[in-house]
């Protein structure tokens, strides 16, 4: 299946400039829209990451050595240029993932977003100057880079995961290897192409392509490697966590959610539904933001339950702009979703609609989820704690704002939460008890701005915080200056 988009053969960045693995291995990416293959990348190992480092490594010390200034502009020249093909970037995004080109263009857009944002803080990489107890002596604080940034992004929200990453590594002065998502790699080559033809010094930004465990590994456990930034599932975080920690390297880890959007009995329902629908199906429920849990005060439990299945029933599924979600990322993440459900209904949950593979002419080659609404499941069940990453939420009664509180608390993880309600004091309540990184009243469990931090508690993350200002302190060293003067030379 040709477009014309990319290359057949979809190769790694090393050093500007494309190379495909050593072993001259491909691996086969599938369209998820229509099941049917899109192209194949170079299957990197080892070695080939090994490489990579090492050029990164090479690169660092000259692209430190621009001022911070300079490097912004760069970064900035990379954001227009990322501009100006925008709408081939999208129709890239909208092969690999097979969601919508609209949907595909408004991620183009954040990224592009992101990437002015941290370009301008090329001019803002504030140290601080304070007092101190020594007389004739000035104390300050400065910013320096890390050194060579490795950075692992899932496929969900393929440029935008790379722009939230790639840049605030690159305006602190590191240079990176860019581990592409094994289900987006045409998304990764064409970010690495636009940086390079709009001036990014080759070896700034290196990406390998190829599967987590041959590639991804071996990126985390490179003792040239400084900072570890991955986005992805807590399984896999956790033995990144252990691998970098033996090495004391940095790593944030931005892992899974089970969200829960709470409604009350104030609540607009017809505005919660919407934002429901919305957090928990668009993009096919792949966020880690998505609202999987749906929490309703027992008063209005049935009406809001009635009105949200009737809604999700009007939902269009497939890859077109008129569509609501597209398809899921892979037959493998499919069949695991389908596999849940069933042992949940198997258990006694009660199906209010979907869960099923969609199999109808425009649907049966591609890997579409019917929108799924459960209800009548234990909120300790493993459907009820464990991150789906697709188009299906559970529905649980609350006495009150009390129980629902404890209820969306009640989970392993804490990244995103959500609440309707007409009261203040409810809002605030909530905003503050509720054990999220991110909160939000009166809409969905996503949307979060590139200015904004975003991160977990519990089992979402480890405490670090991308993008926003805070991934700088991510992405460089503070180092404290002293300076003692002699008054008698003056």
């Amino acid at each position: 299946m040709r477009t014309g988009l990319f290359p057949e053969a979809i190769p790694n960045w090393v050093e500007g400039g494309e190379w495909p693995a050593l072993s001259g291995e491909l691996f086969e990416k599938l369209a998820p829209a229509r099941g049917r293959l899109l192209c194949r990348a170079a299957r990197s190992a080892e070695a080939d990451v090994k490489g990579a480092v090492a050029v990164a490594k090479q690169r660092q010390p000259s692209w430190a050595e621009l001022t911070p200034v300079r490097r912004g502009e760069i970064l900035y020249a990379v954001a227009a240029a990322l501009e100006e093909r925008r709408e081939q970037v999208a129709r890239v995004v909208a092969q690999e993932t097979g969601k919508s080109y609209k949907l595909a263009l408004g991620e183009t857009d954040g990224a592009i977003a992101l990437g002015r944002f941290m370009a301008g803080e090329g001019q803002r990489l504030y140290g601080r100057t304070t007092t101190s107890g020594v007389a004739h002596r000035y104390a300050m604080t400065i910013r320096q880079p890390v050194g060579v940034a490795g950075l692992i992004v899932p496929a969900n929200t393929p440029i935008a995961n790379v722009a939230w990453k790639v840049f605030p590594a690159l305006i602190c002065g590191n240079t990176a290897v860019l581990k592409a998502a094994e289900d987006a790699p045409a998304t990764a080559w064409i970010f690495g192409k636009i940086a390079h033809e709009a001036g990014l010094p080759g070896g700034a930004l290196n990406i390998v392509q190829g599967y987590g465990e041959e590639a991804g590994a071996p990126l985390v456990k490179n003792p040239d490697v400084g900072v570890i930034s991955f986005t992805g599932s807590t399984a896999v975080g956790r033995r990144i966590g252990a691998i970098a920690g033996e090495r004391l390297a940095r790593v944030s880890l931005e892992l899974g959610g089970k969200n829960p959007l709470v409604v009350c009995d104030d609540a607009d329902l017809e505005n919660a539904a919407q934002w429901v629908l919305l957090s928990a199906f668009s993009n096919a429920g792949q966020r880690c933001a998505s609202a999987s849990r749906i929490i309703v005060f027992e008063s209005v439990y049935r009406s809001f339950r009635d009105l949200l299945v009737e809604r999700a029933k009007r939902l269009k599924v497939g890859p077109g702009d008129d569509d609501d979600f597209g398809p899921v990322i892979n037959e493998r993440q499919l069949k695991a979703m389908l596999g849940f459900v069933e042992r949940a209904a198997q258990r006694g949950a009660t199906l209010l609609t979907g869960g099923h593979r969609l199999t109808g002419p425009e649907h049966r080659d591609g890997f579409y989820m019917s929108p799924t609404l459960i209800e009548g499941i234990d909120p300790g069940d493993e459907i009820s704690s464990t991150e789906l990453f697709g188009p299906v939420a559970c529905l649980y009664p609350a006495r009150d704002f009390e129980a629902a509180l404890a209820l969306a608390n009640r989970s392993p993880y804490g990244l995103t939460a959500c609440i309707h309600t007409h009261s203040l004091h409810r809002a605030l309540q909530f905003t503050r008890k509720i054990e999220a990184g991110v909160v939000v009243v009166n809409a969905g469990t996503y949307g979060s701005e590139p200015h904004m931090p975003f991160g977990g508690a519990k089992q979402s993350g480890n405490g670090w915080r991308e993008p926003g200002t805070e991934a700088l302190d991510l992405y460089s060293e503070l180092k404290d200056v002293y300076i003692s003067i002699d008054p008698e030379e003056l």
